[in-house]
């Protein structure tokens, strides 16, 4: 499906270690600025574990886990908008991602440089923010002065869009994203084509030292508390101790870390989980003695939809799809058994397709 996410932050709060966590691809991490340059991308696996209790069921060949990329995106600074700090090729890259994964640093740590020179989440997260409202205000004035005069003409069609950018504009202007503009989901269609970079959805990451990792700490809270009002998941991971779980080859010696510091599976796992769910996406599944299989769909994907994600002749010869819910498998144990309780669905071309589903597609060509 090819959707990514992006890593953003400012220089040194640990994003190239994240990234190396999540992909394996050995970005180079280093205590300076503008270490990573050209955007790393890694396809990351999203860990799932129905997948593990399918493969015990069905005893398939070989068992096909679903797959988002990762991108680590250099650090911004202040002056990005204006082209400061390689600022015009990071916000490129930033623009071409479908959501954002924002690393805030929440540590205190003398050995590692702080580009400016104390440990701030909330005021960070505000530079990266305003650099990104900035460009987002700079685009938006260049499409309000490219039609104003159509739109003062008496143009419908360019009067409605008019209307819309300046509701943005006054929106950005007054230190928002874009992403809070009040606007409905019809007006968000006509202006998809600014590609605004406020507008994607976020997720802001705490990265904390070892002793914070459970509960979080004093940074953690304050960026908790001024974020409150913009409806984004907030989730605290150390990337350090990420990196040394990722160093260890056995799953045994692995859970035996874990267990040491109290936590049930690697940070970065729940990570890649939400940023999945940031992406709009969802997974069903197919299950035969070759293959287990996790795809992936945006949700309110209908069945049709979800069979030409495997192919698309499946999609434009589909002609029903039989449906089964993965707790009716697990517990019945058998495809024979959920058509034996009556519980085999069969469904057409208006089915909106359910986290989980089990599917097998008719279709004809």
């Amino acid at each position: 499906m090819a959707l990514k996410c992006g890593i953003v932050g400012l220089p040194n709060v640990g994003k190239s270690t994240l990234f190396n966590c999540l992909s394996n691809a050995k970005a180079q991490s280093a205590n300076f600025p503008f270490c990573t340059i050209e955007p790393n991308v890694g396809t990351i696996t999203v860990p799932d574990a129905r997948l593990e209790k399918l493969e015990g069921l069905v005893s398939p060949e070989r068992v096909m886990p679903t797959t988002i990329e990762i991108v680590d995106i250099a650090g911004l600074v202040k002056g990005a908008h204006k082209g400061e700090g390689l600022g015009n090729q990071f916000l490129a890259n930033i623009r071409e991602v479908d959501a954002i994964i924002h690393v805030v640093r929440c540590f205190d740590d003398g050995n590692v440089v702080h580009v400016d020179g104390s440990v701030d989440p909330v005021r960070d997260k505000e530079v990266i923010d305003l650099e990104l409202q900035l460009k987002d205000l700079e685009a938006i004035e260049k499409r309000i002065g490219g039609i104003s005069r159509k739109a003062k003409s008496g143009d419908k069609d360019a009067g409605k869009l008019y209307d819309i950018y300046n509701i943005l504009k006054e929106h950005i202007e007054s230190g928002n994203s874009a992403r809070s503009a009040p606007l409905e989901s019809d007006q968000w269609n006509d202006v998809r084509d600014l590609h605004l970079l406020t507008a994607k959805p976020v997720l802001y990451l705490c990265n904390v030292d070892e002793g914070s990792v459970k509960t979080g700490n004093d940074y953690v809270d304050t960026l908790k508390a001024a974020v409150s009002n913009e409806g984004a998941q907030v989730l605290v991971l150390g990337a350090g101790i990420e990196a040394d779980i990722s160093e260890l080859e056995t799953f045994e010696e692995r859970q035996m870390f874990l267990d040491d510091l109290g936590l049930e599976e690697p940070g970065v796992s729940k990570l890649i989980r939400s940023a999945y769910a940031l992406l709009n996406l969802q997974t069903y599944f197919t299950a035969g003695p070759k293959e287990v299989r996790a795809w992936t769909i945006r949700r309110g994907a209908t069945a049709p939809q979800a069979a030409g994600v495997i192919h698309t002749d499946f999609e434009k010869g589909f002609i029903r799809a039989e449906v089964m819910k993965y707790d009716d498998f697990i517990s019945l144990g058998s495809e024979q058994a959920v058509k034996e309780a009556g519980k085999l669905g069969v469904q057409g071309k208006e089915y909106v397709v359910e986290d989980g589903d089990i599917m097998h597609f008719r279709f004809n060509v």
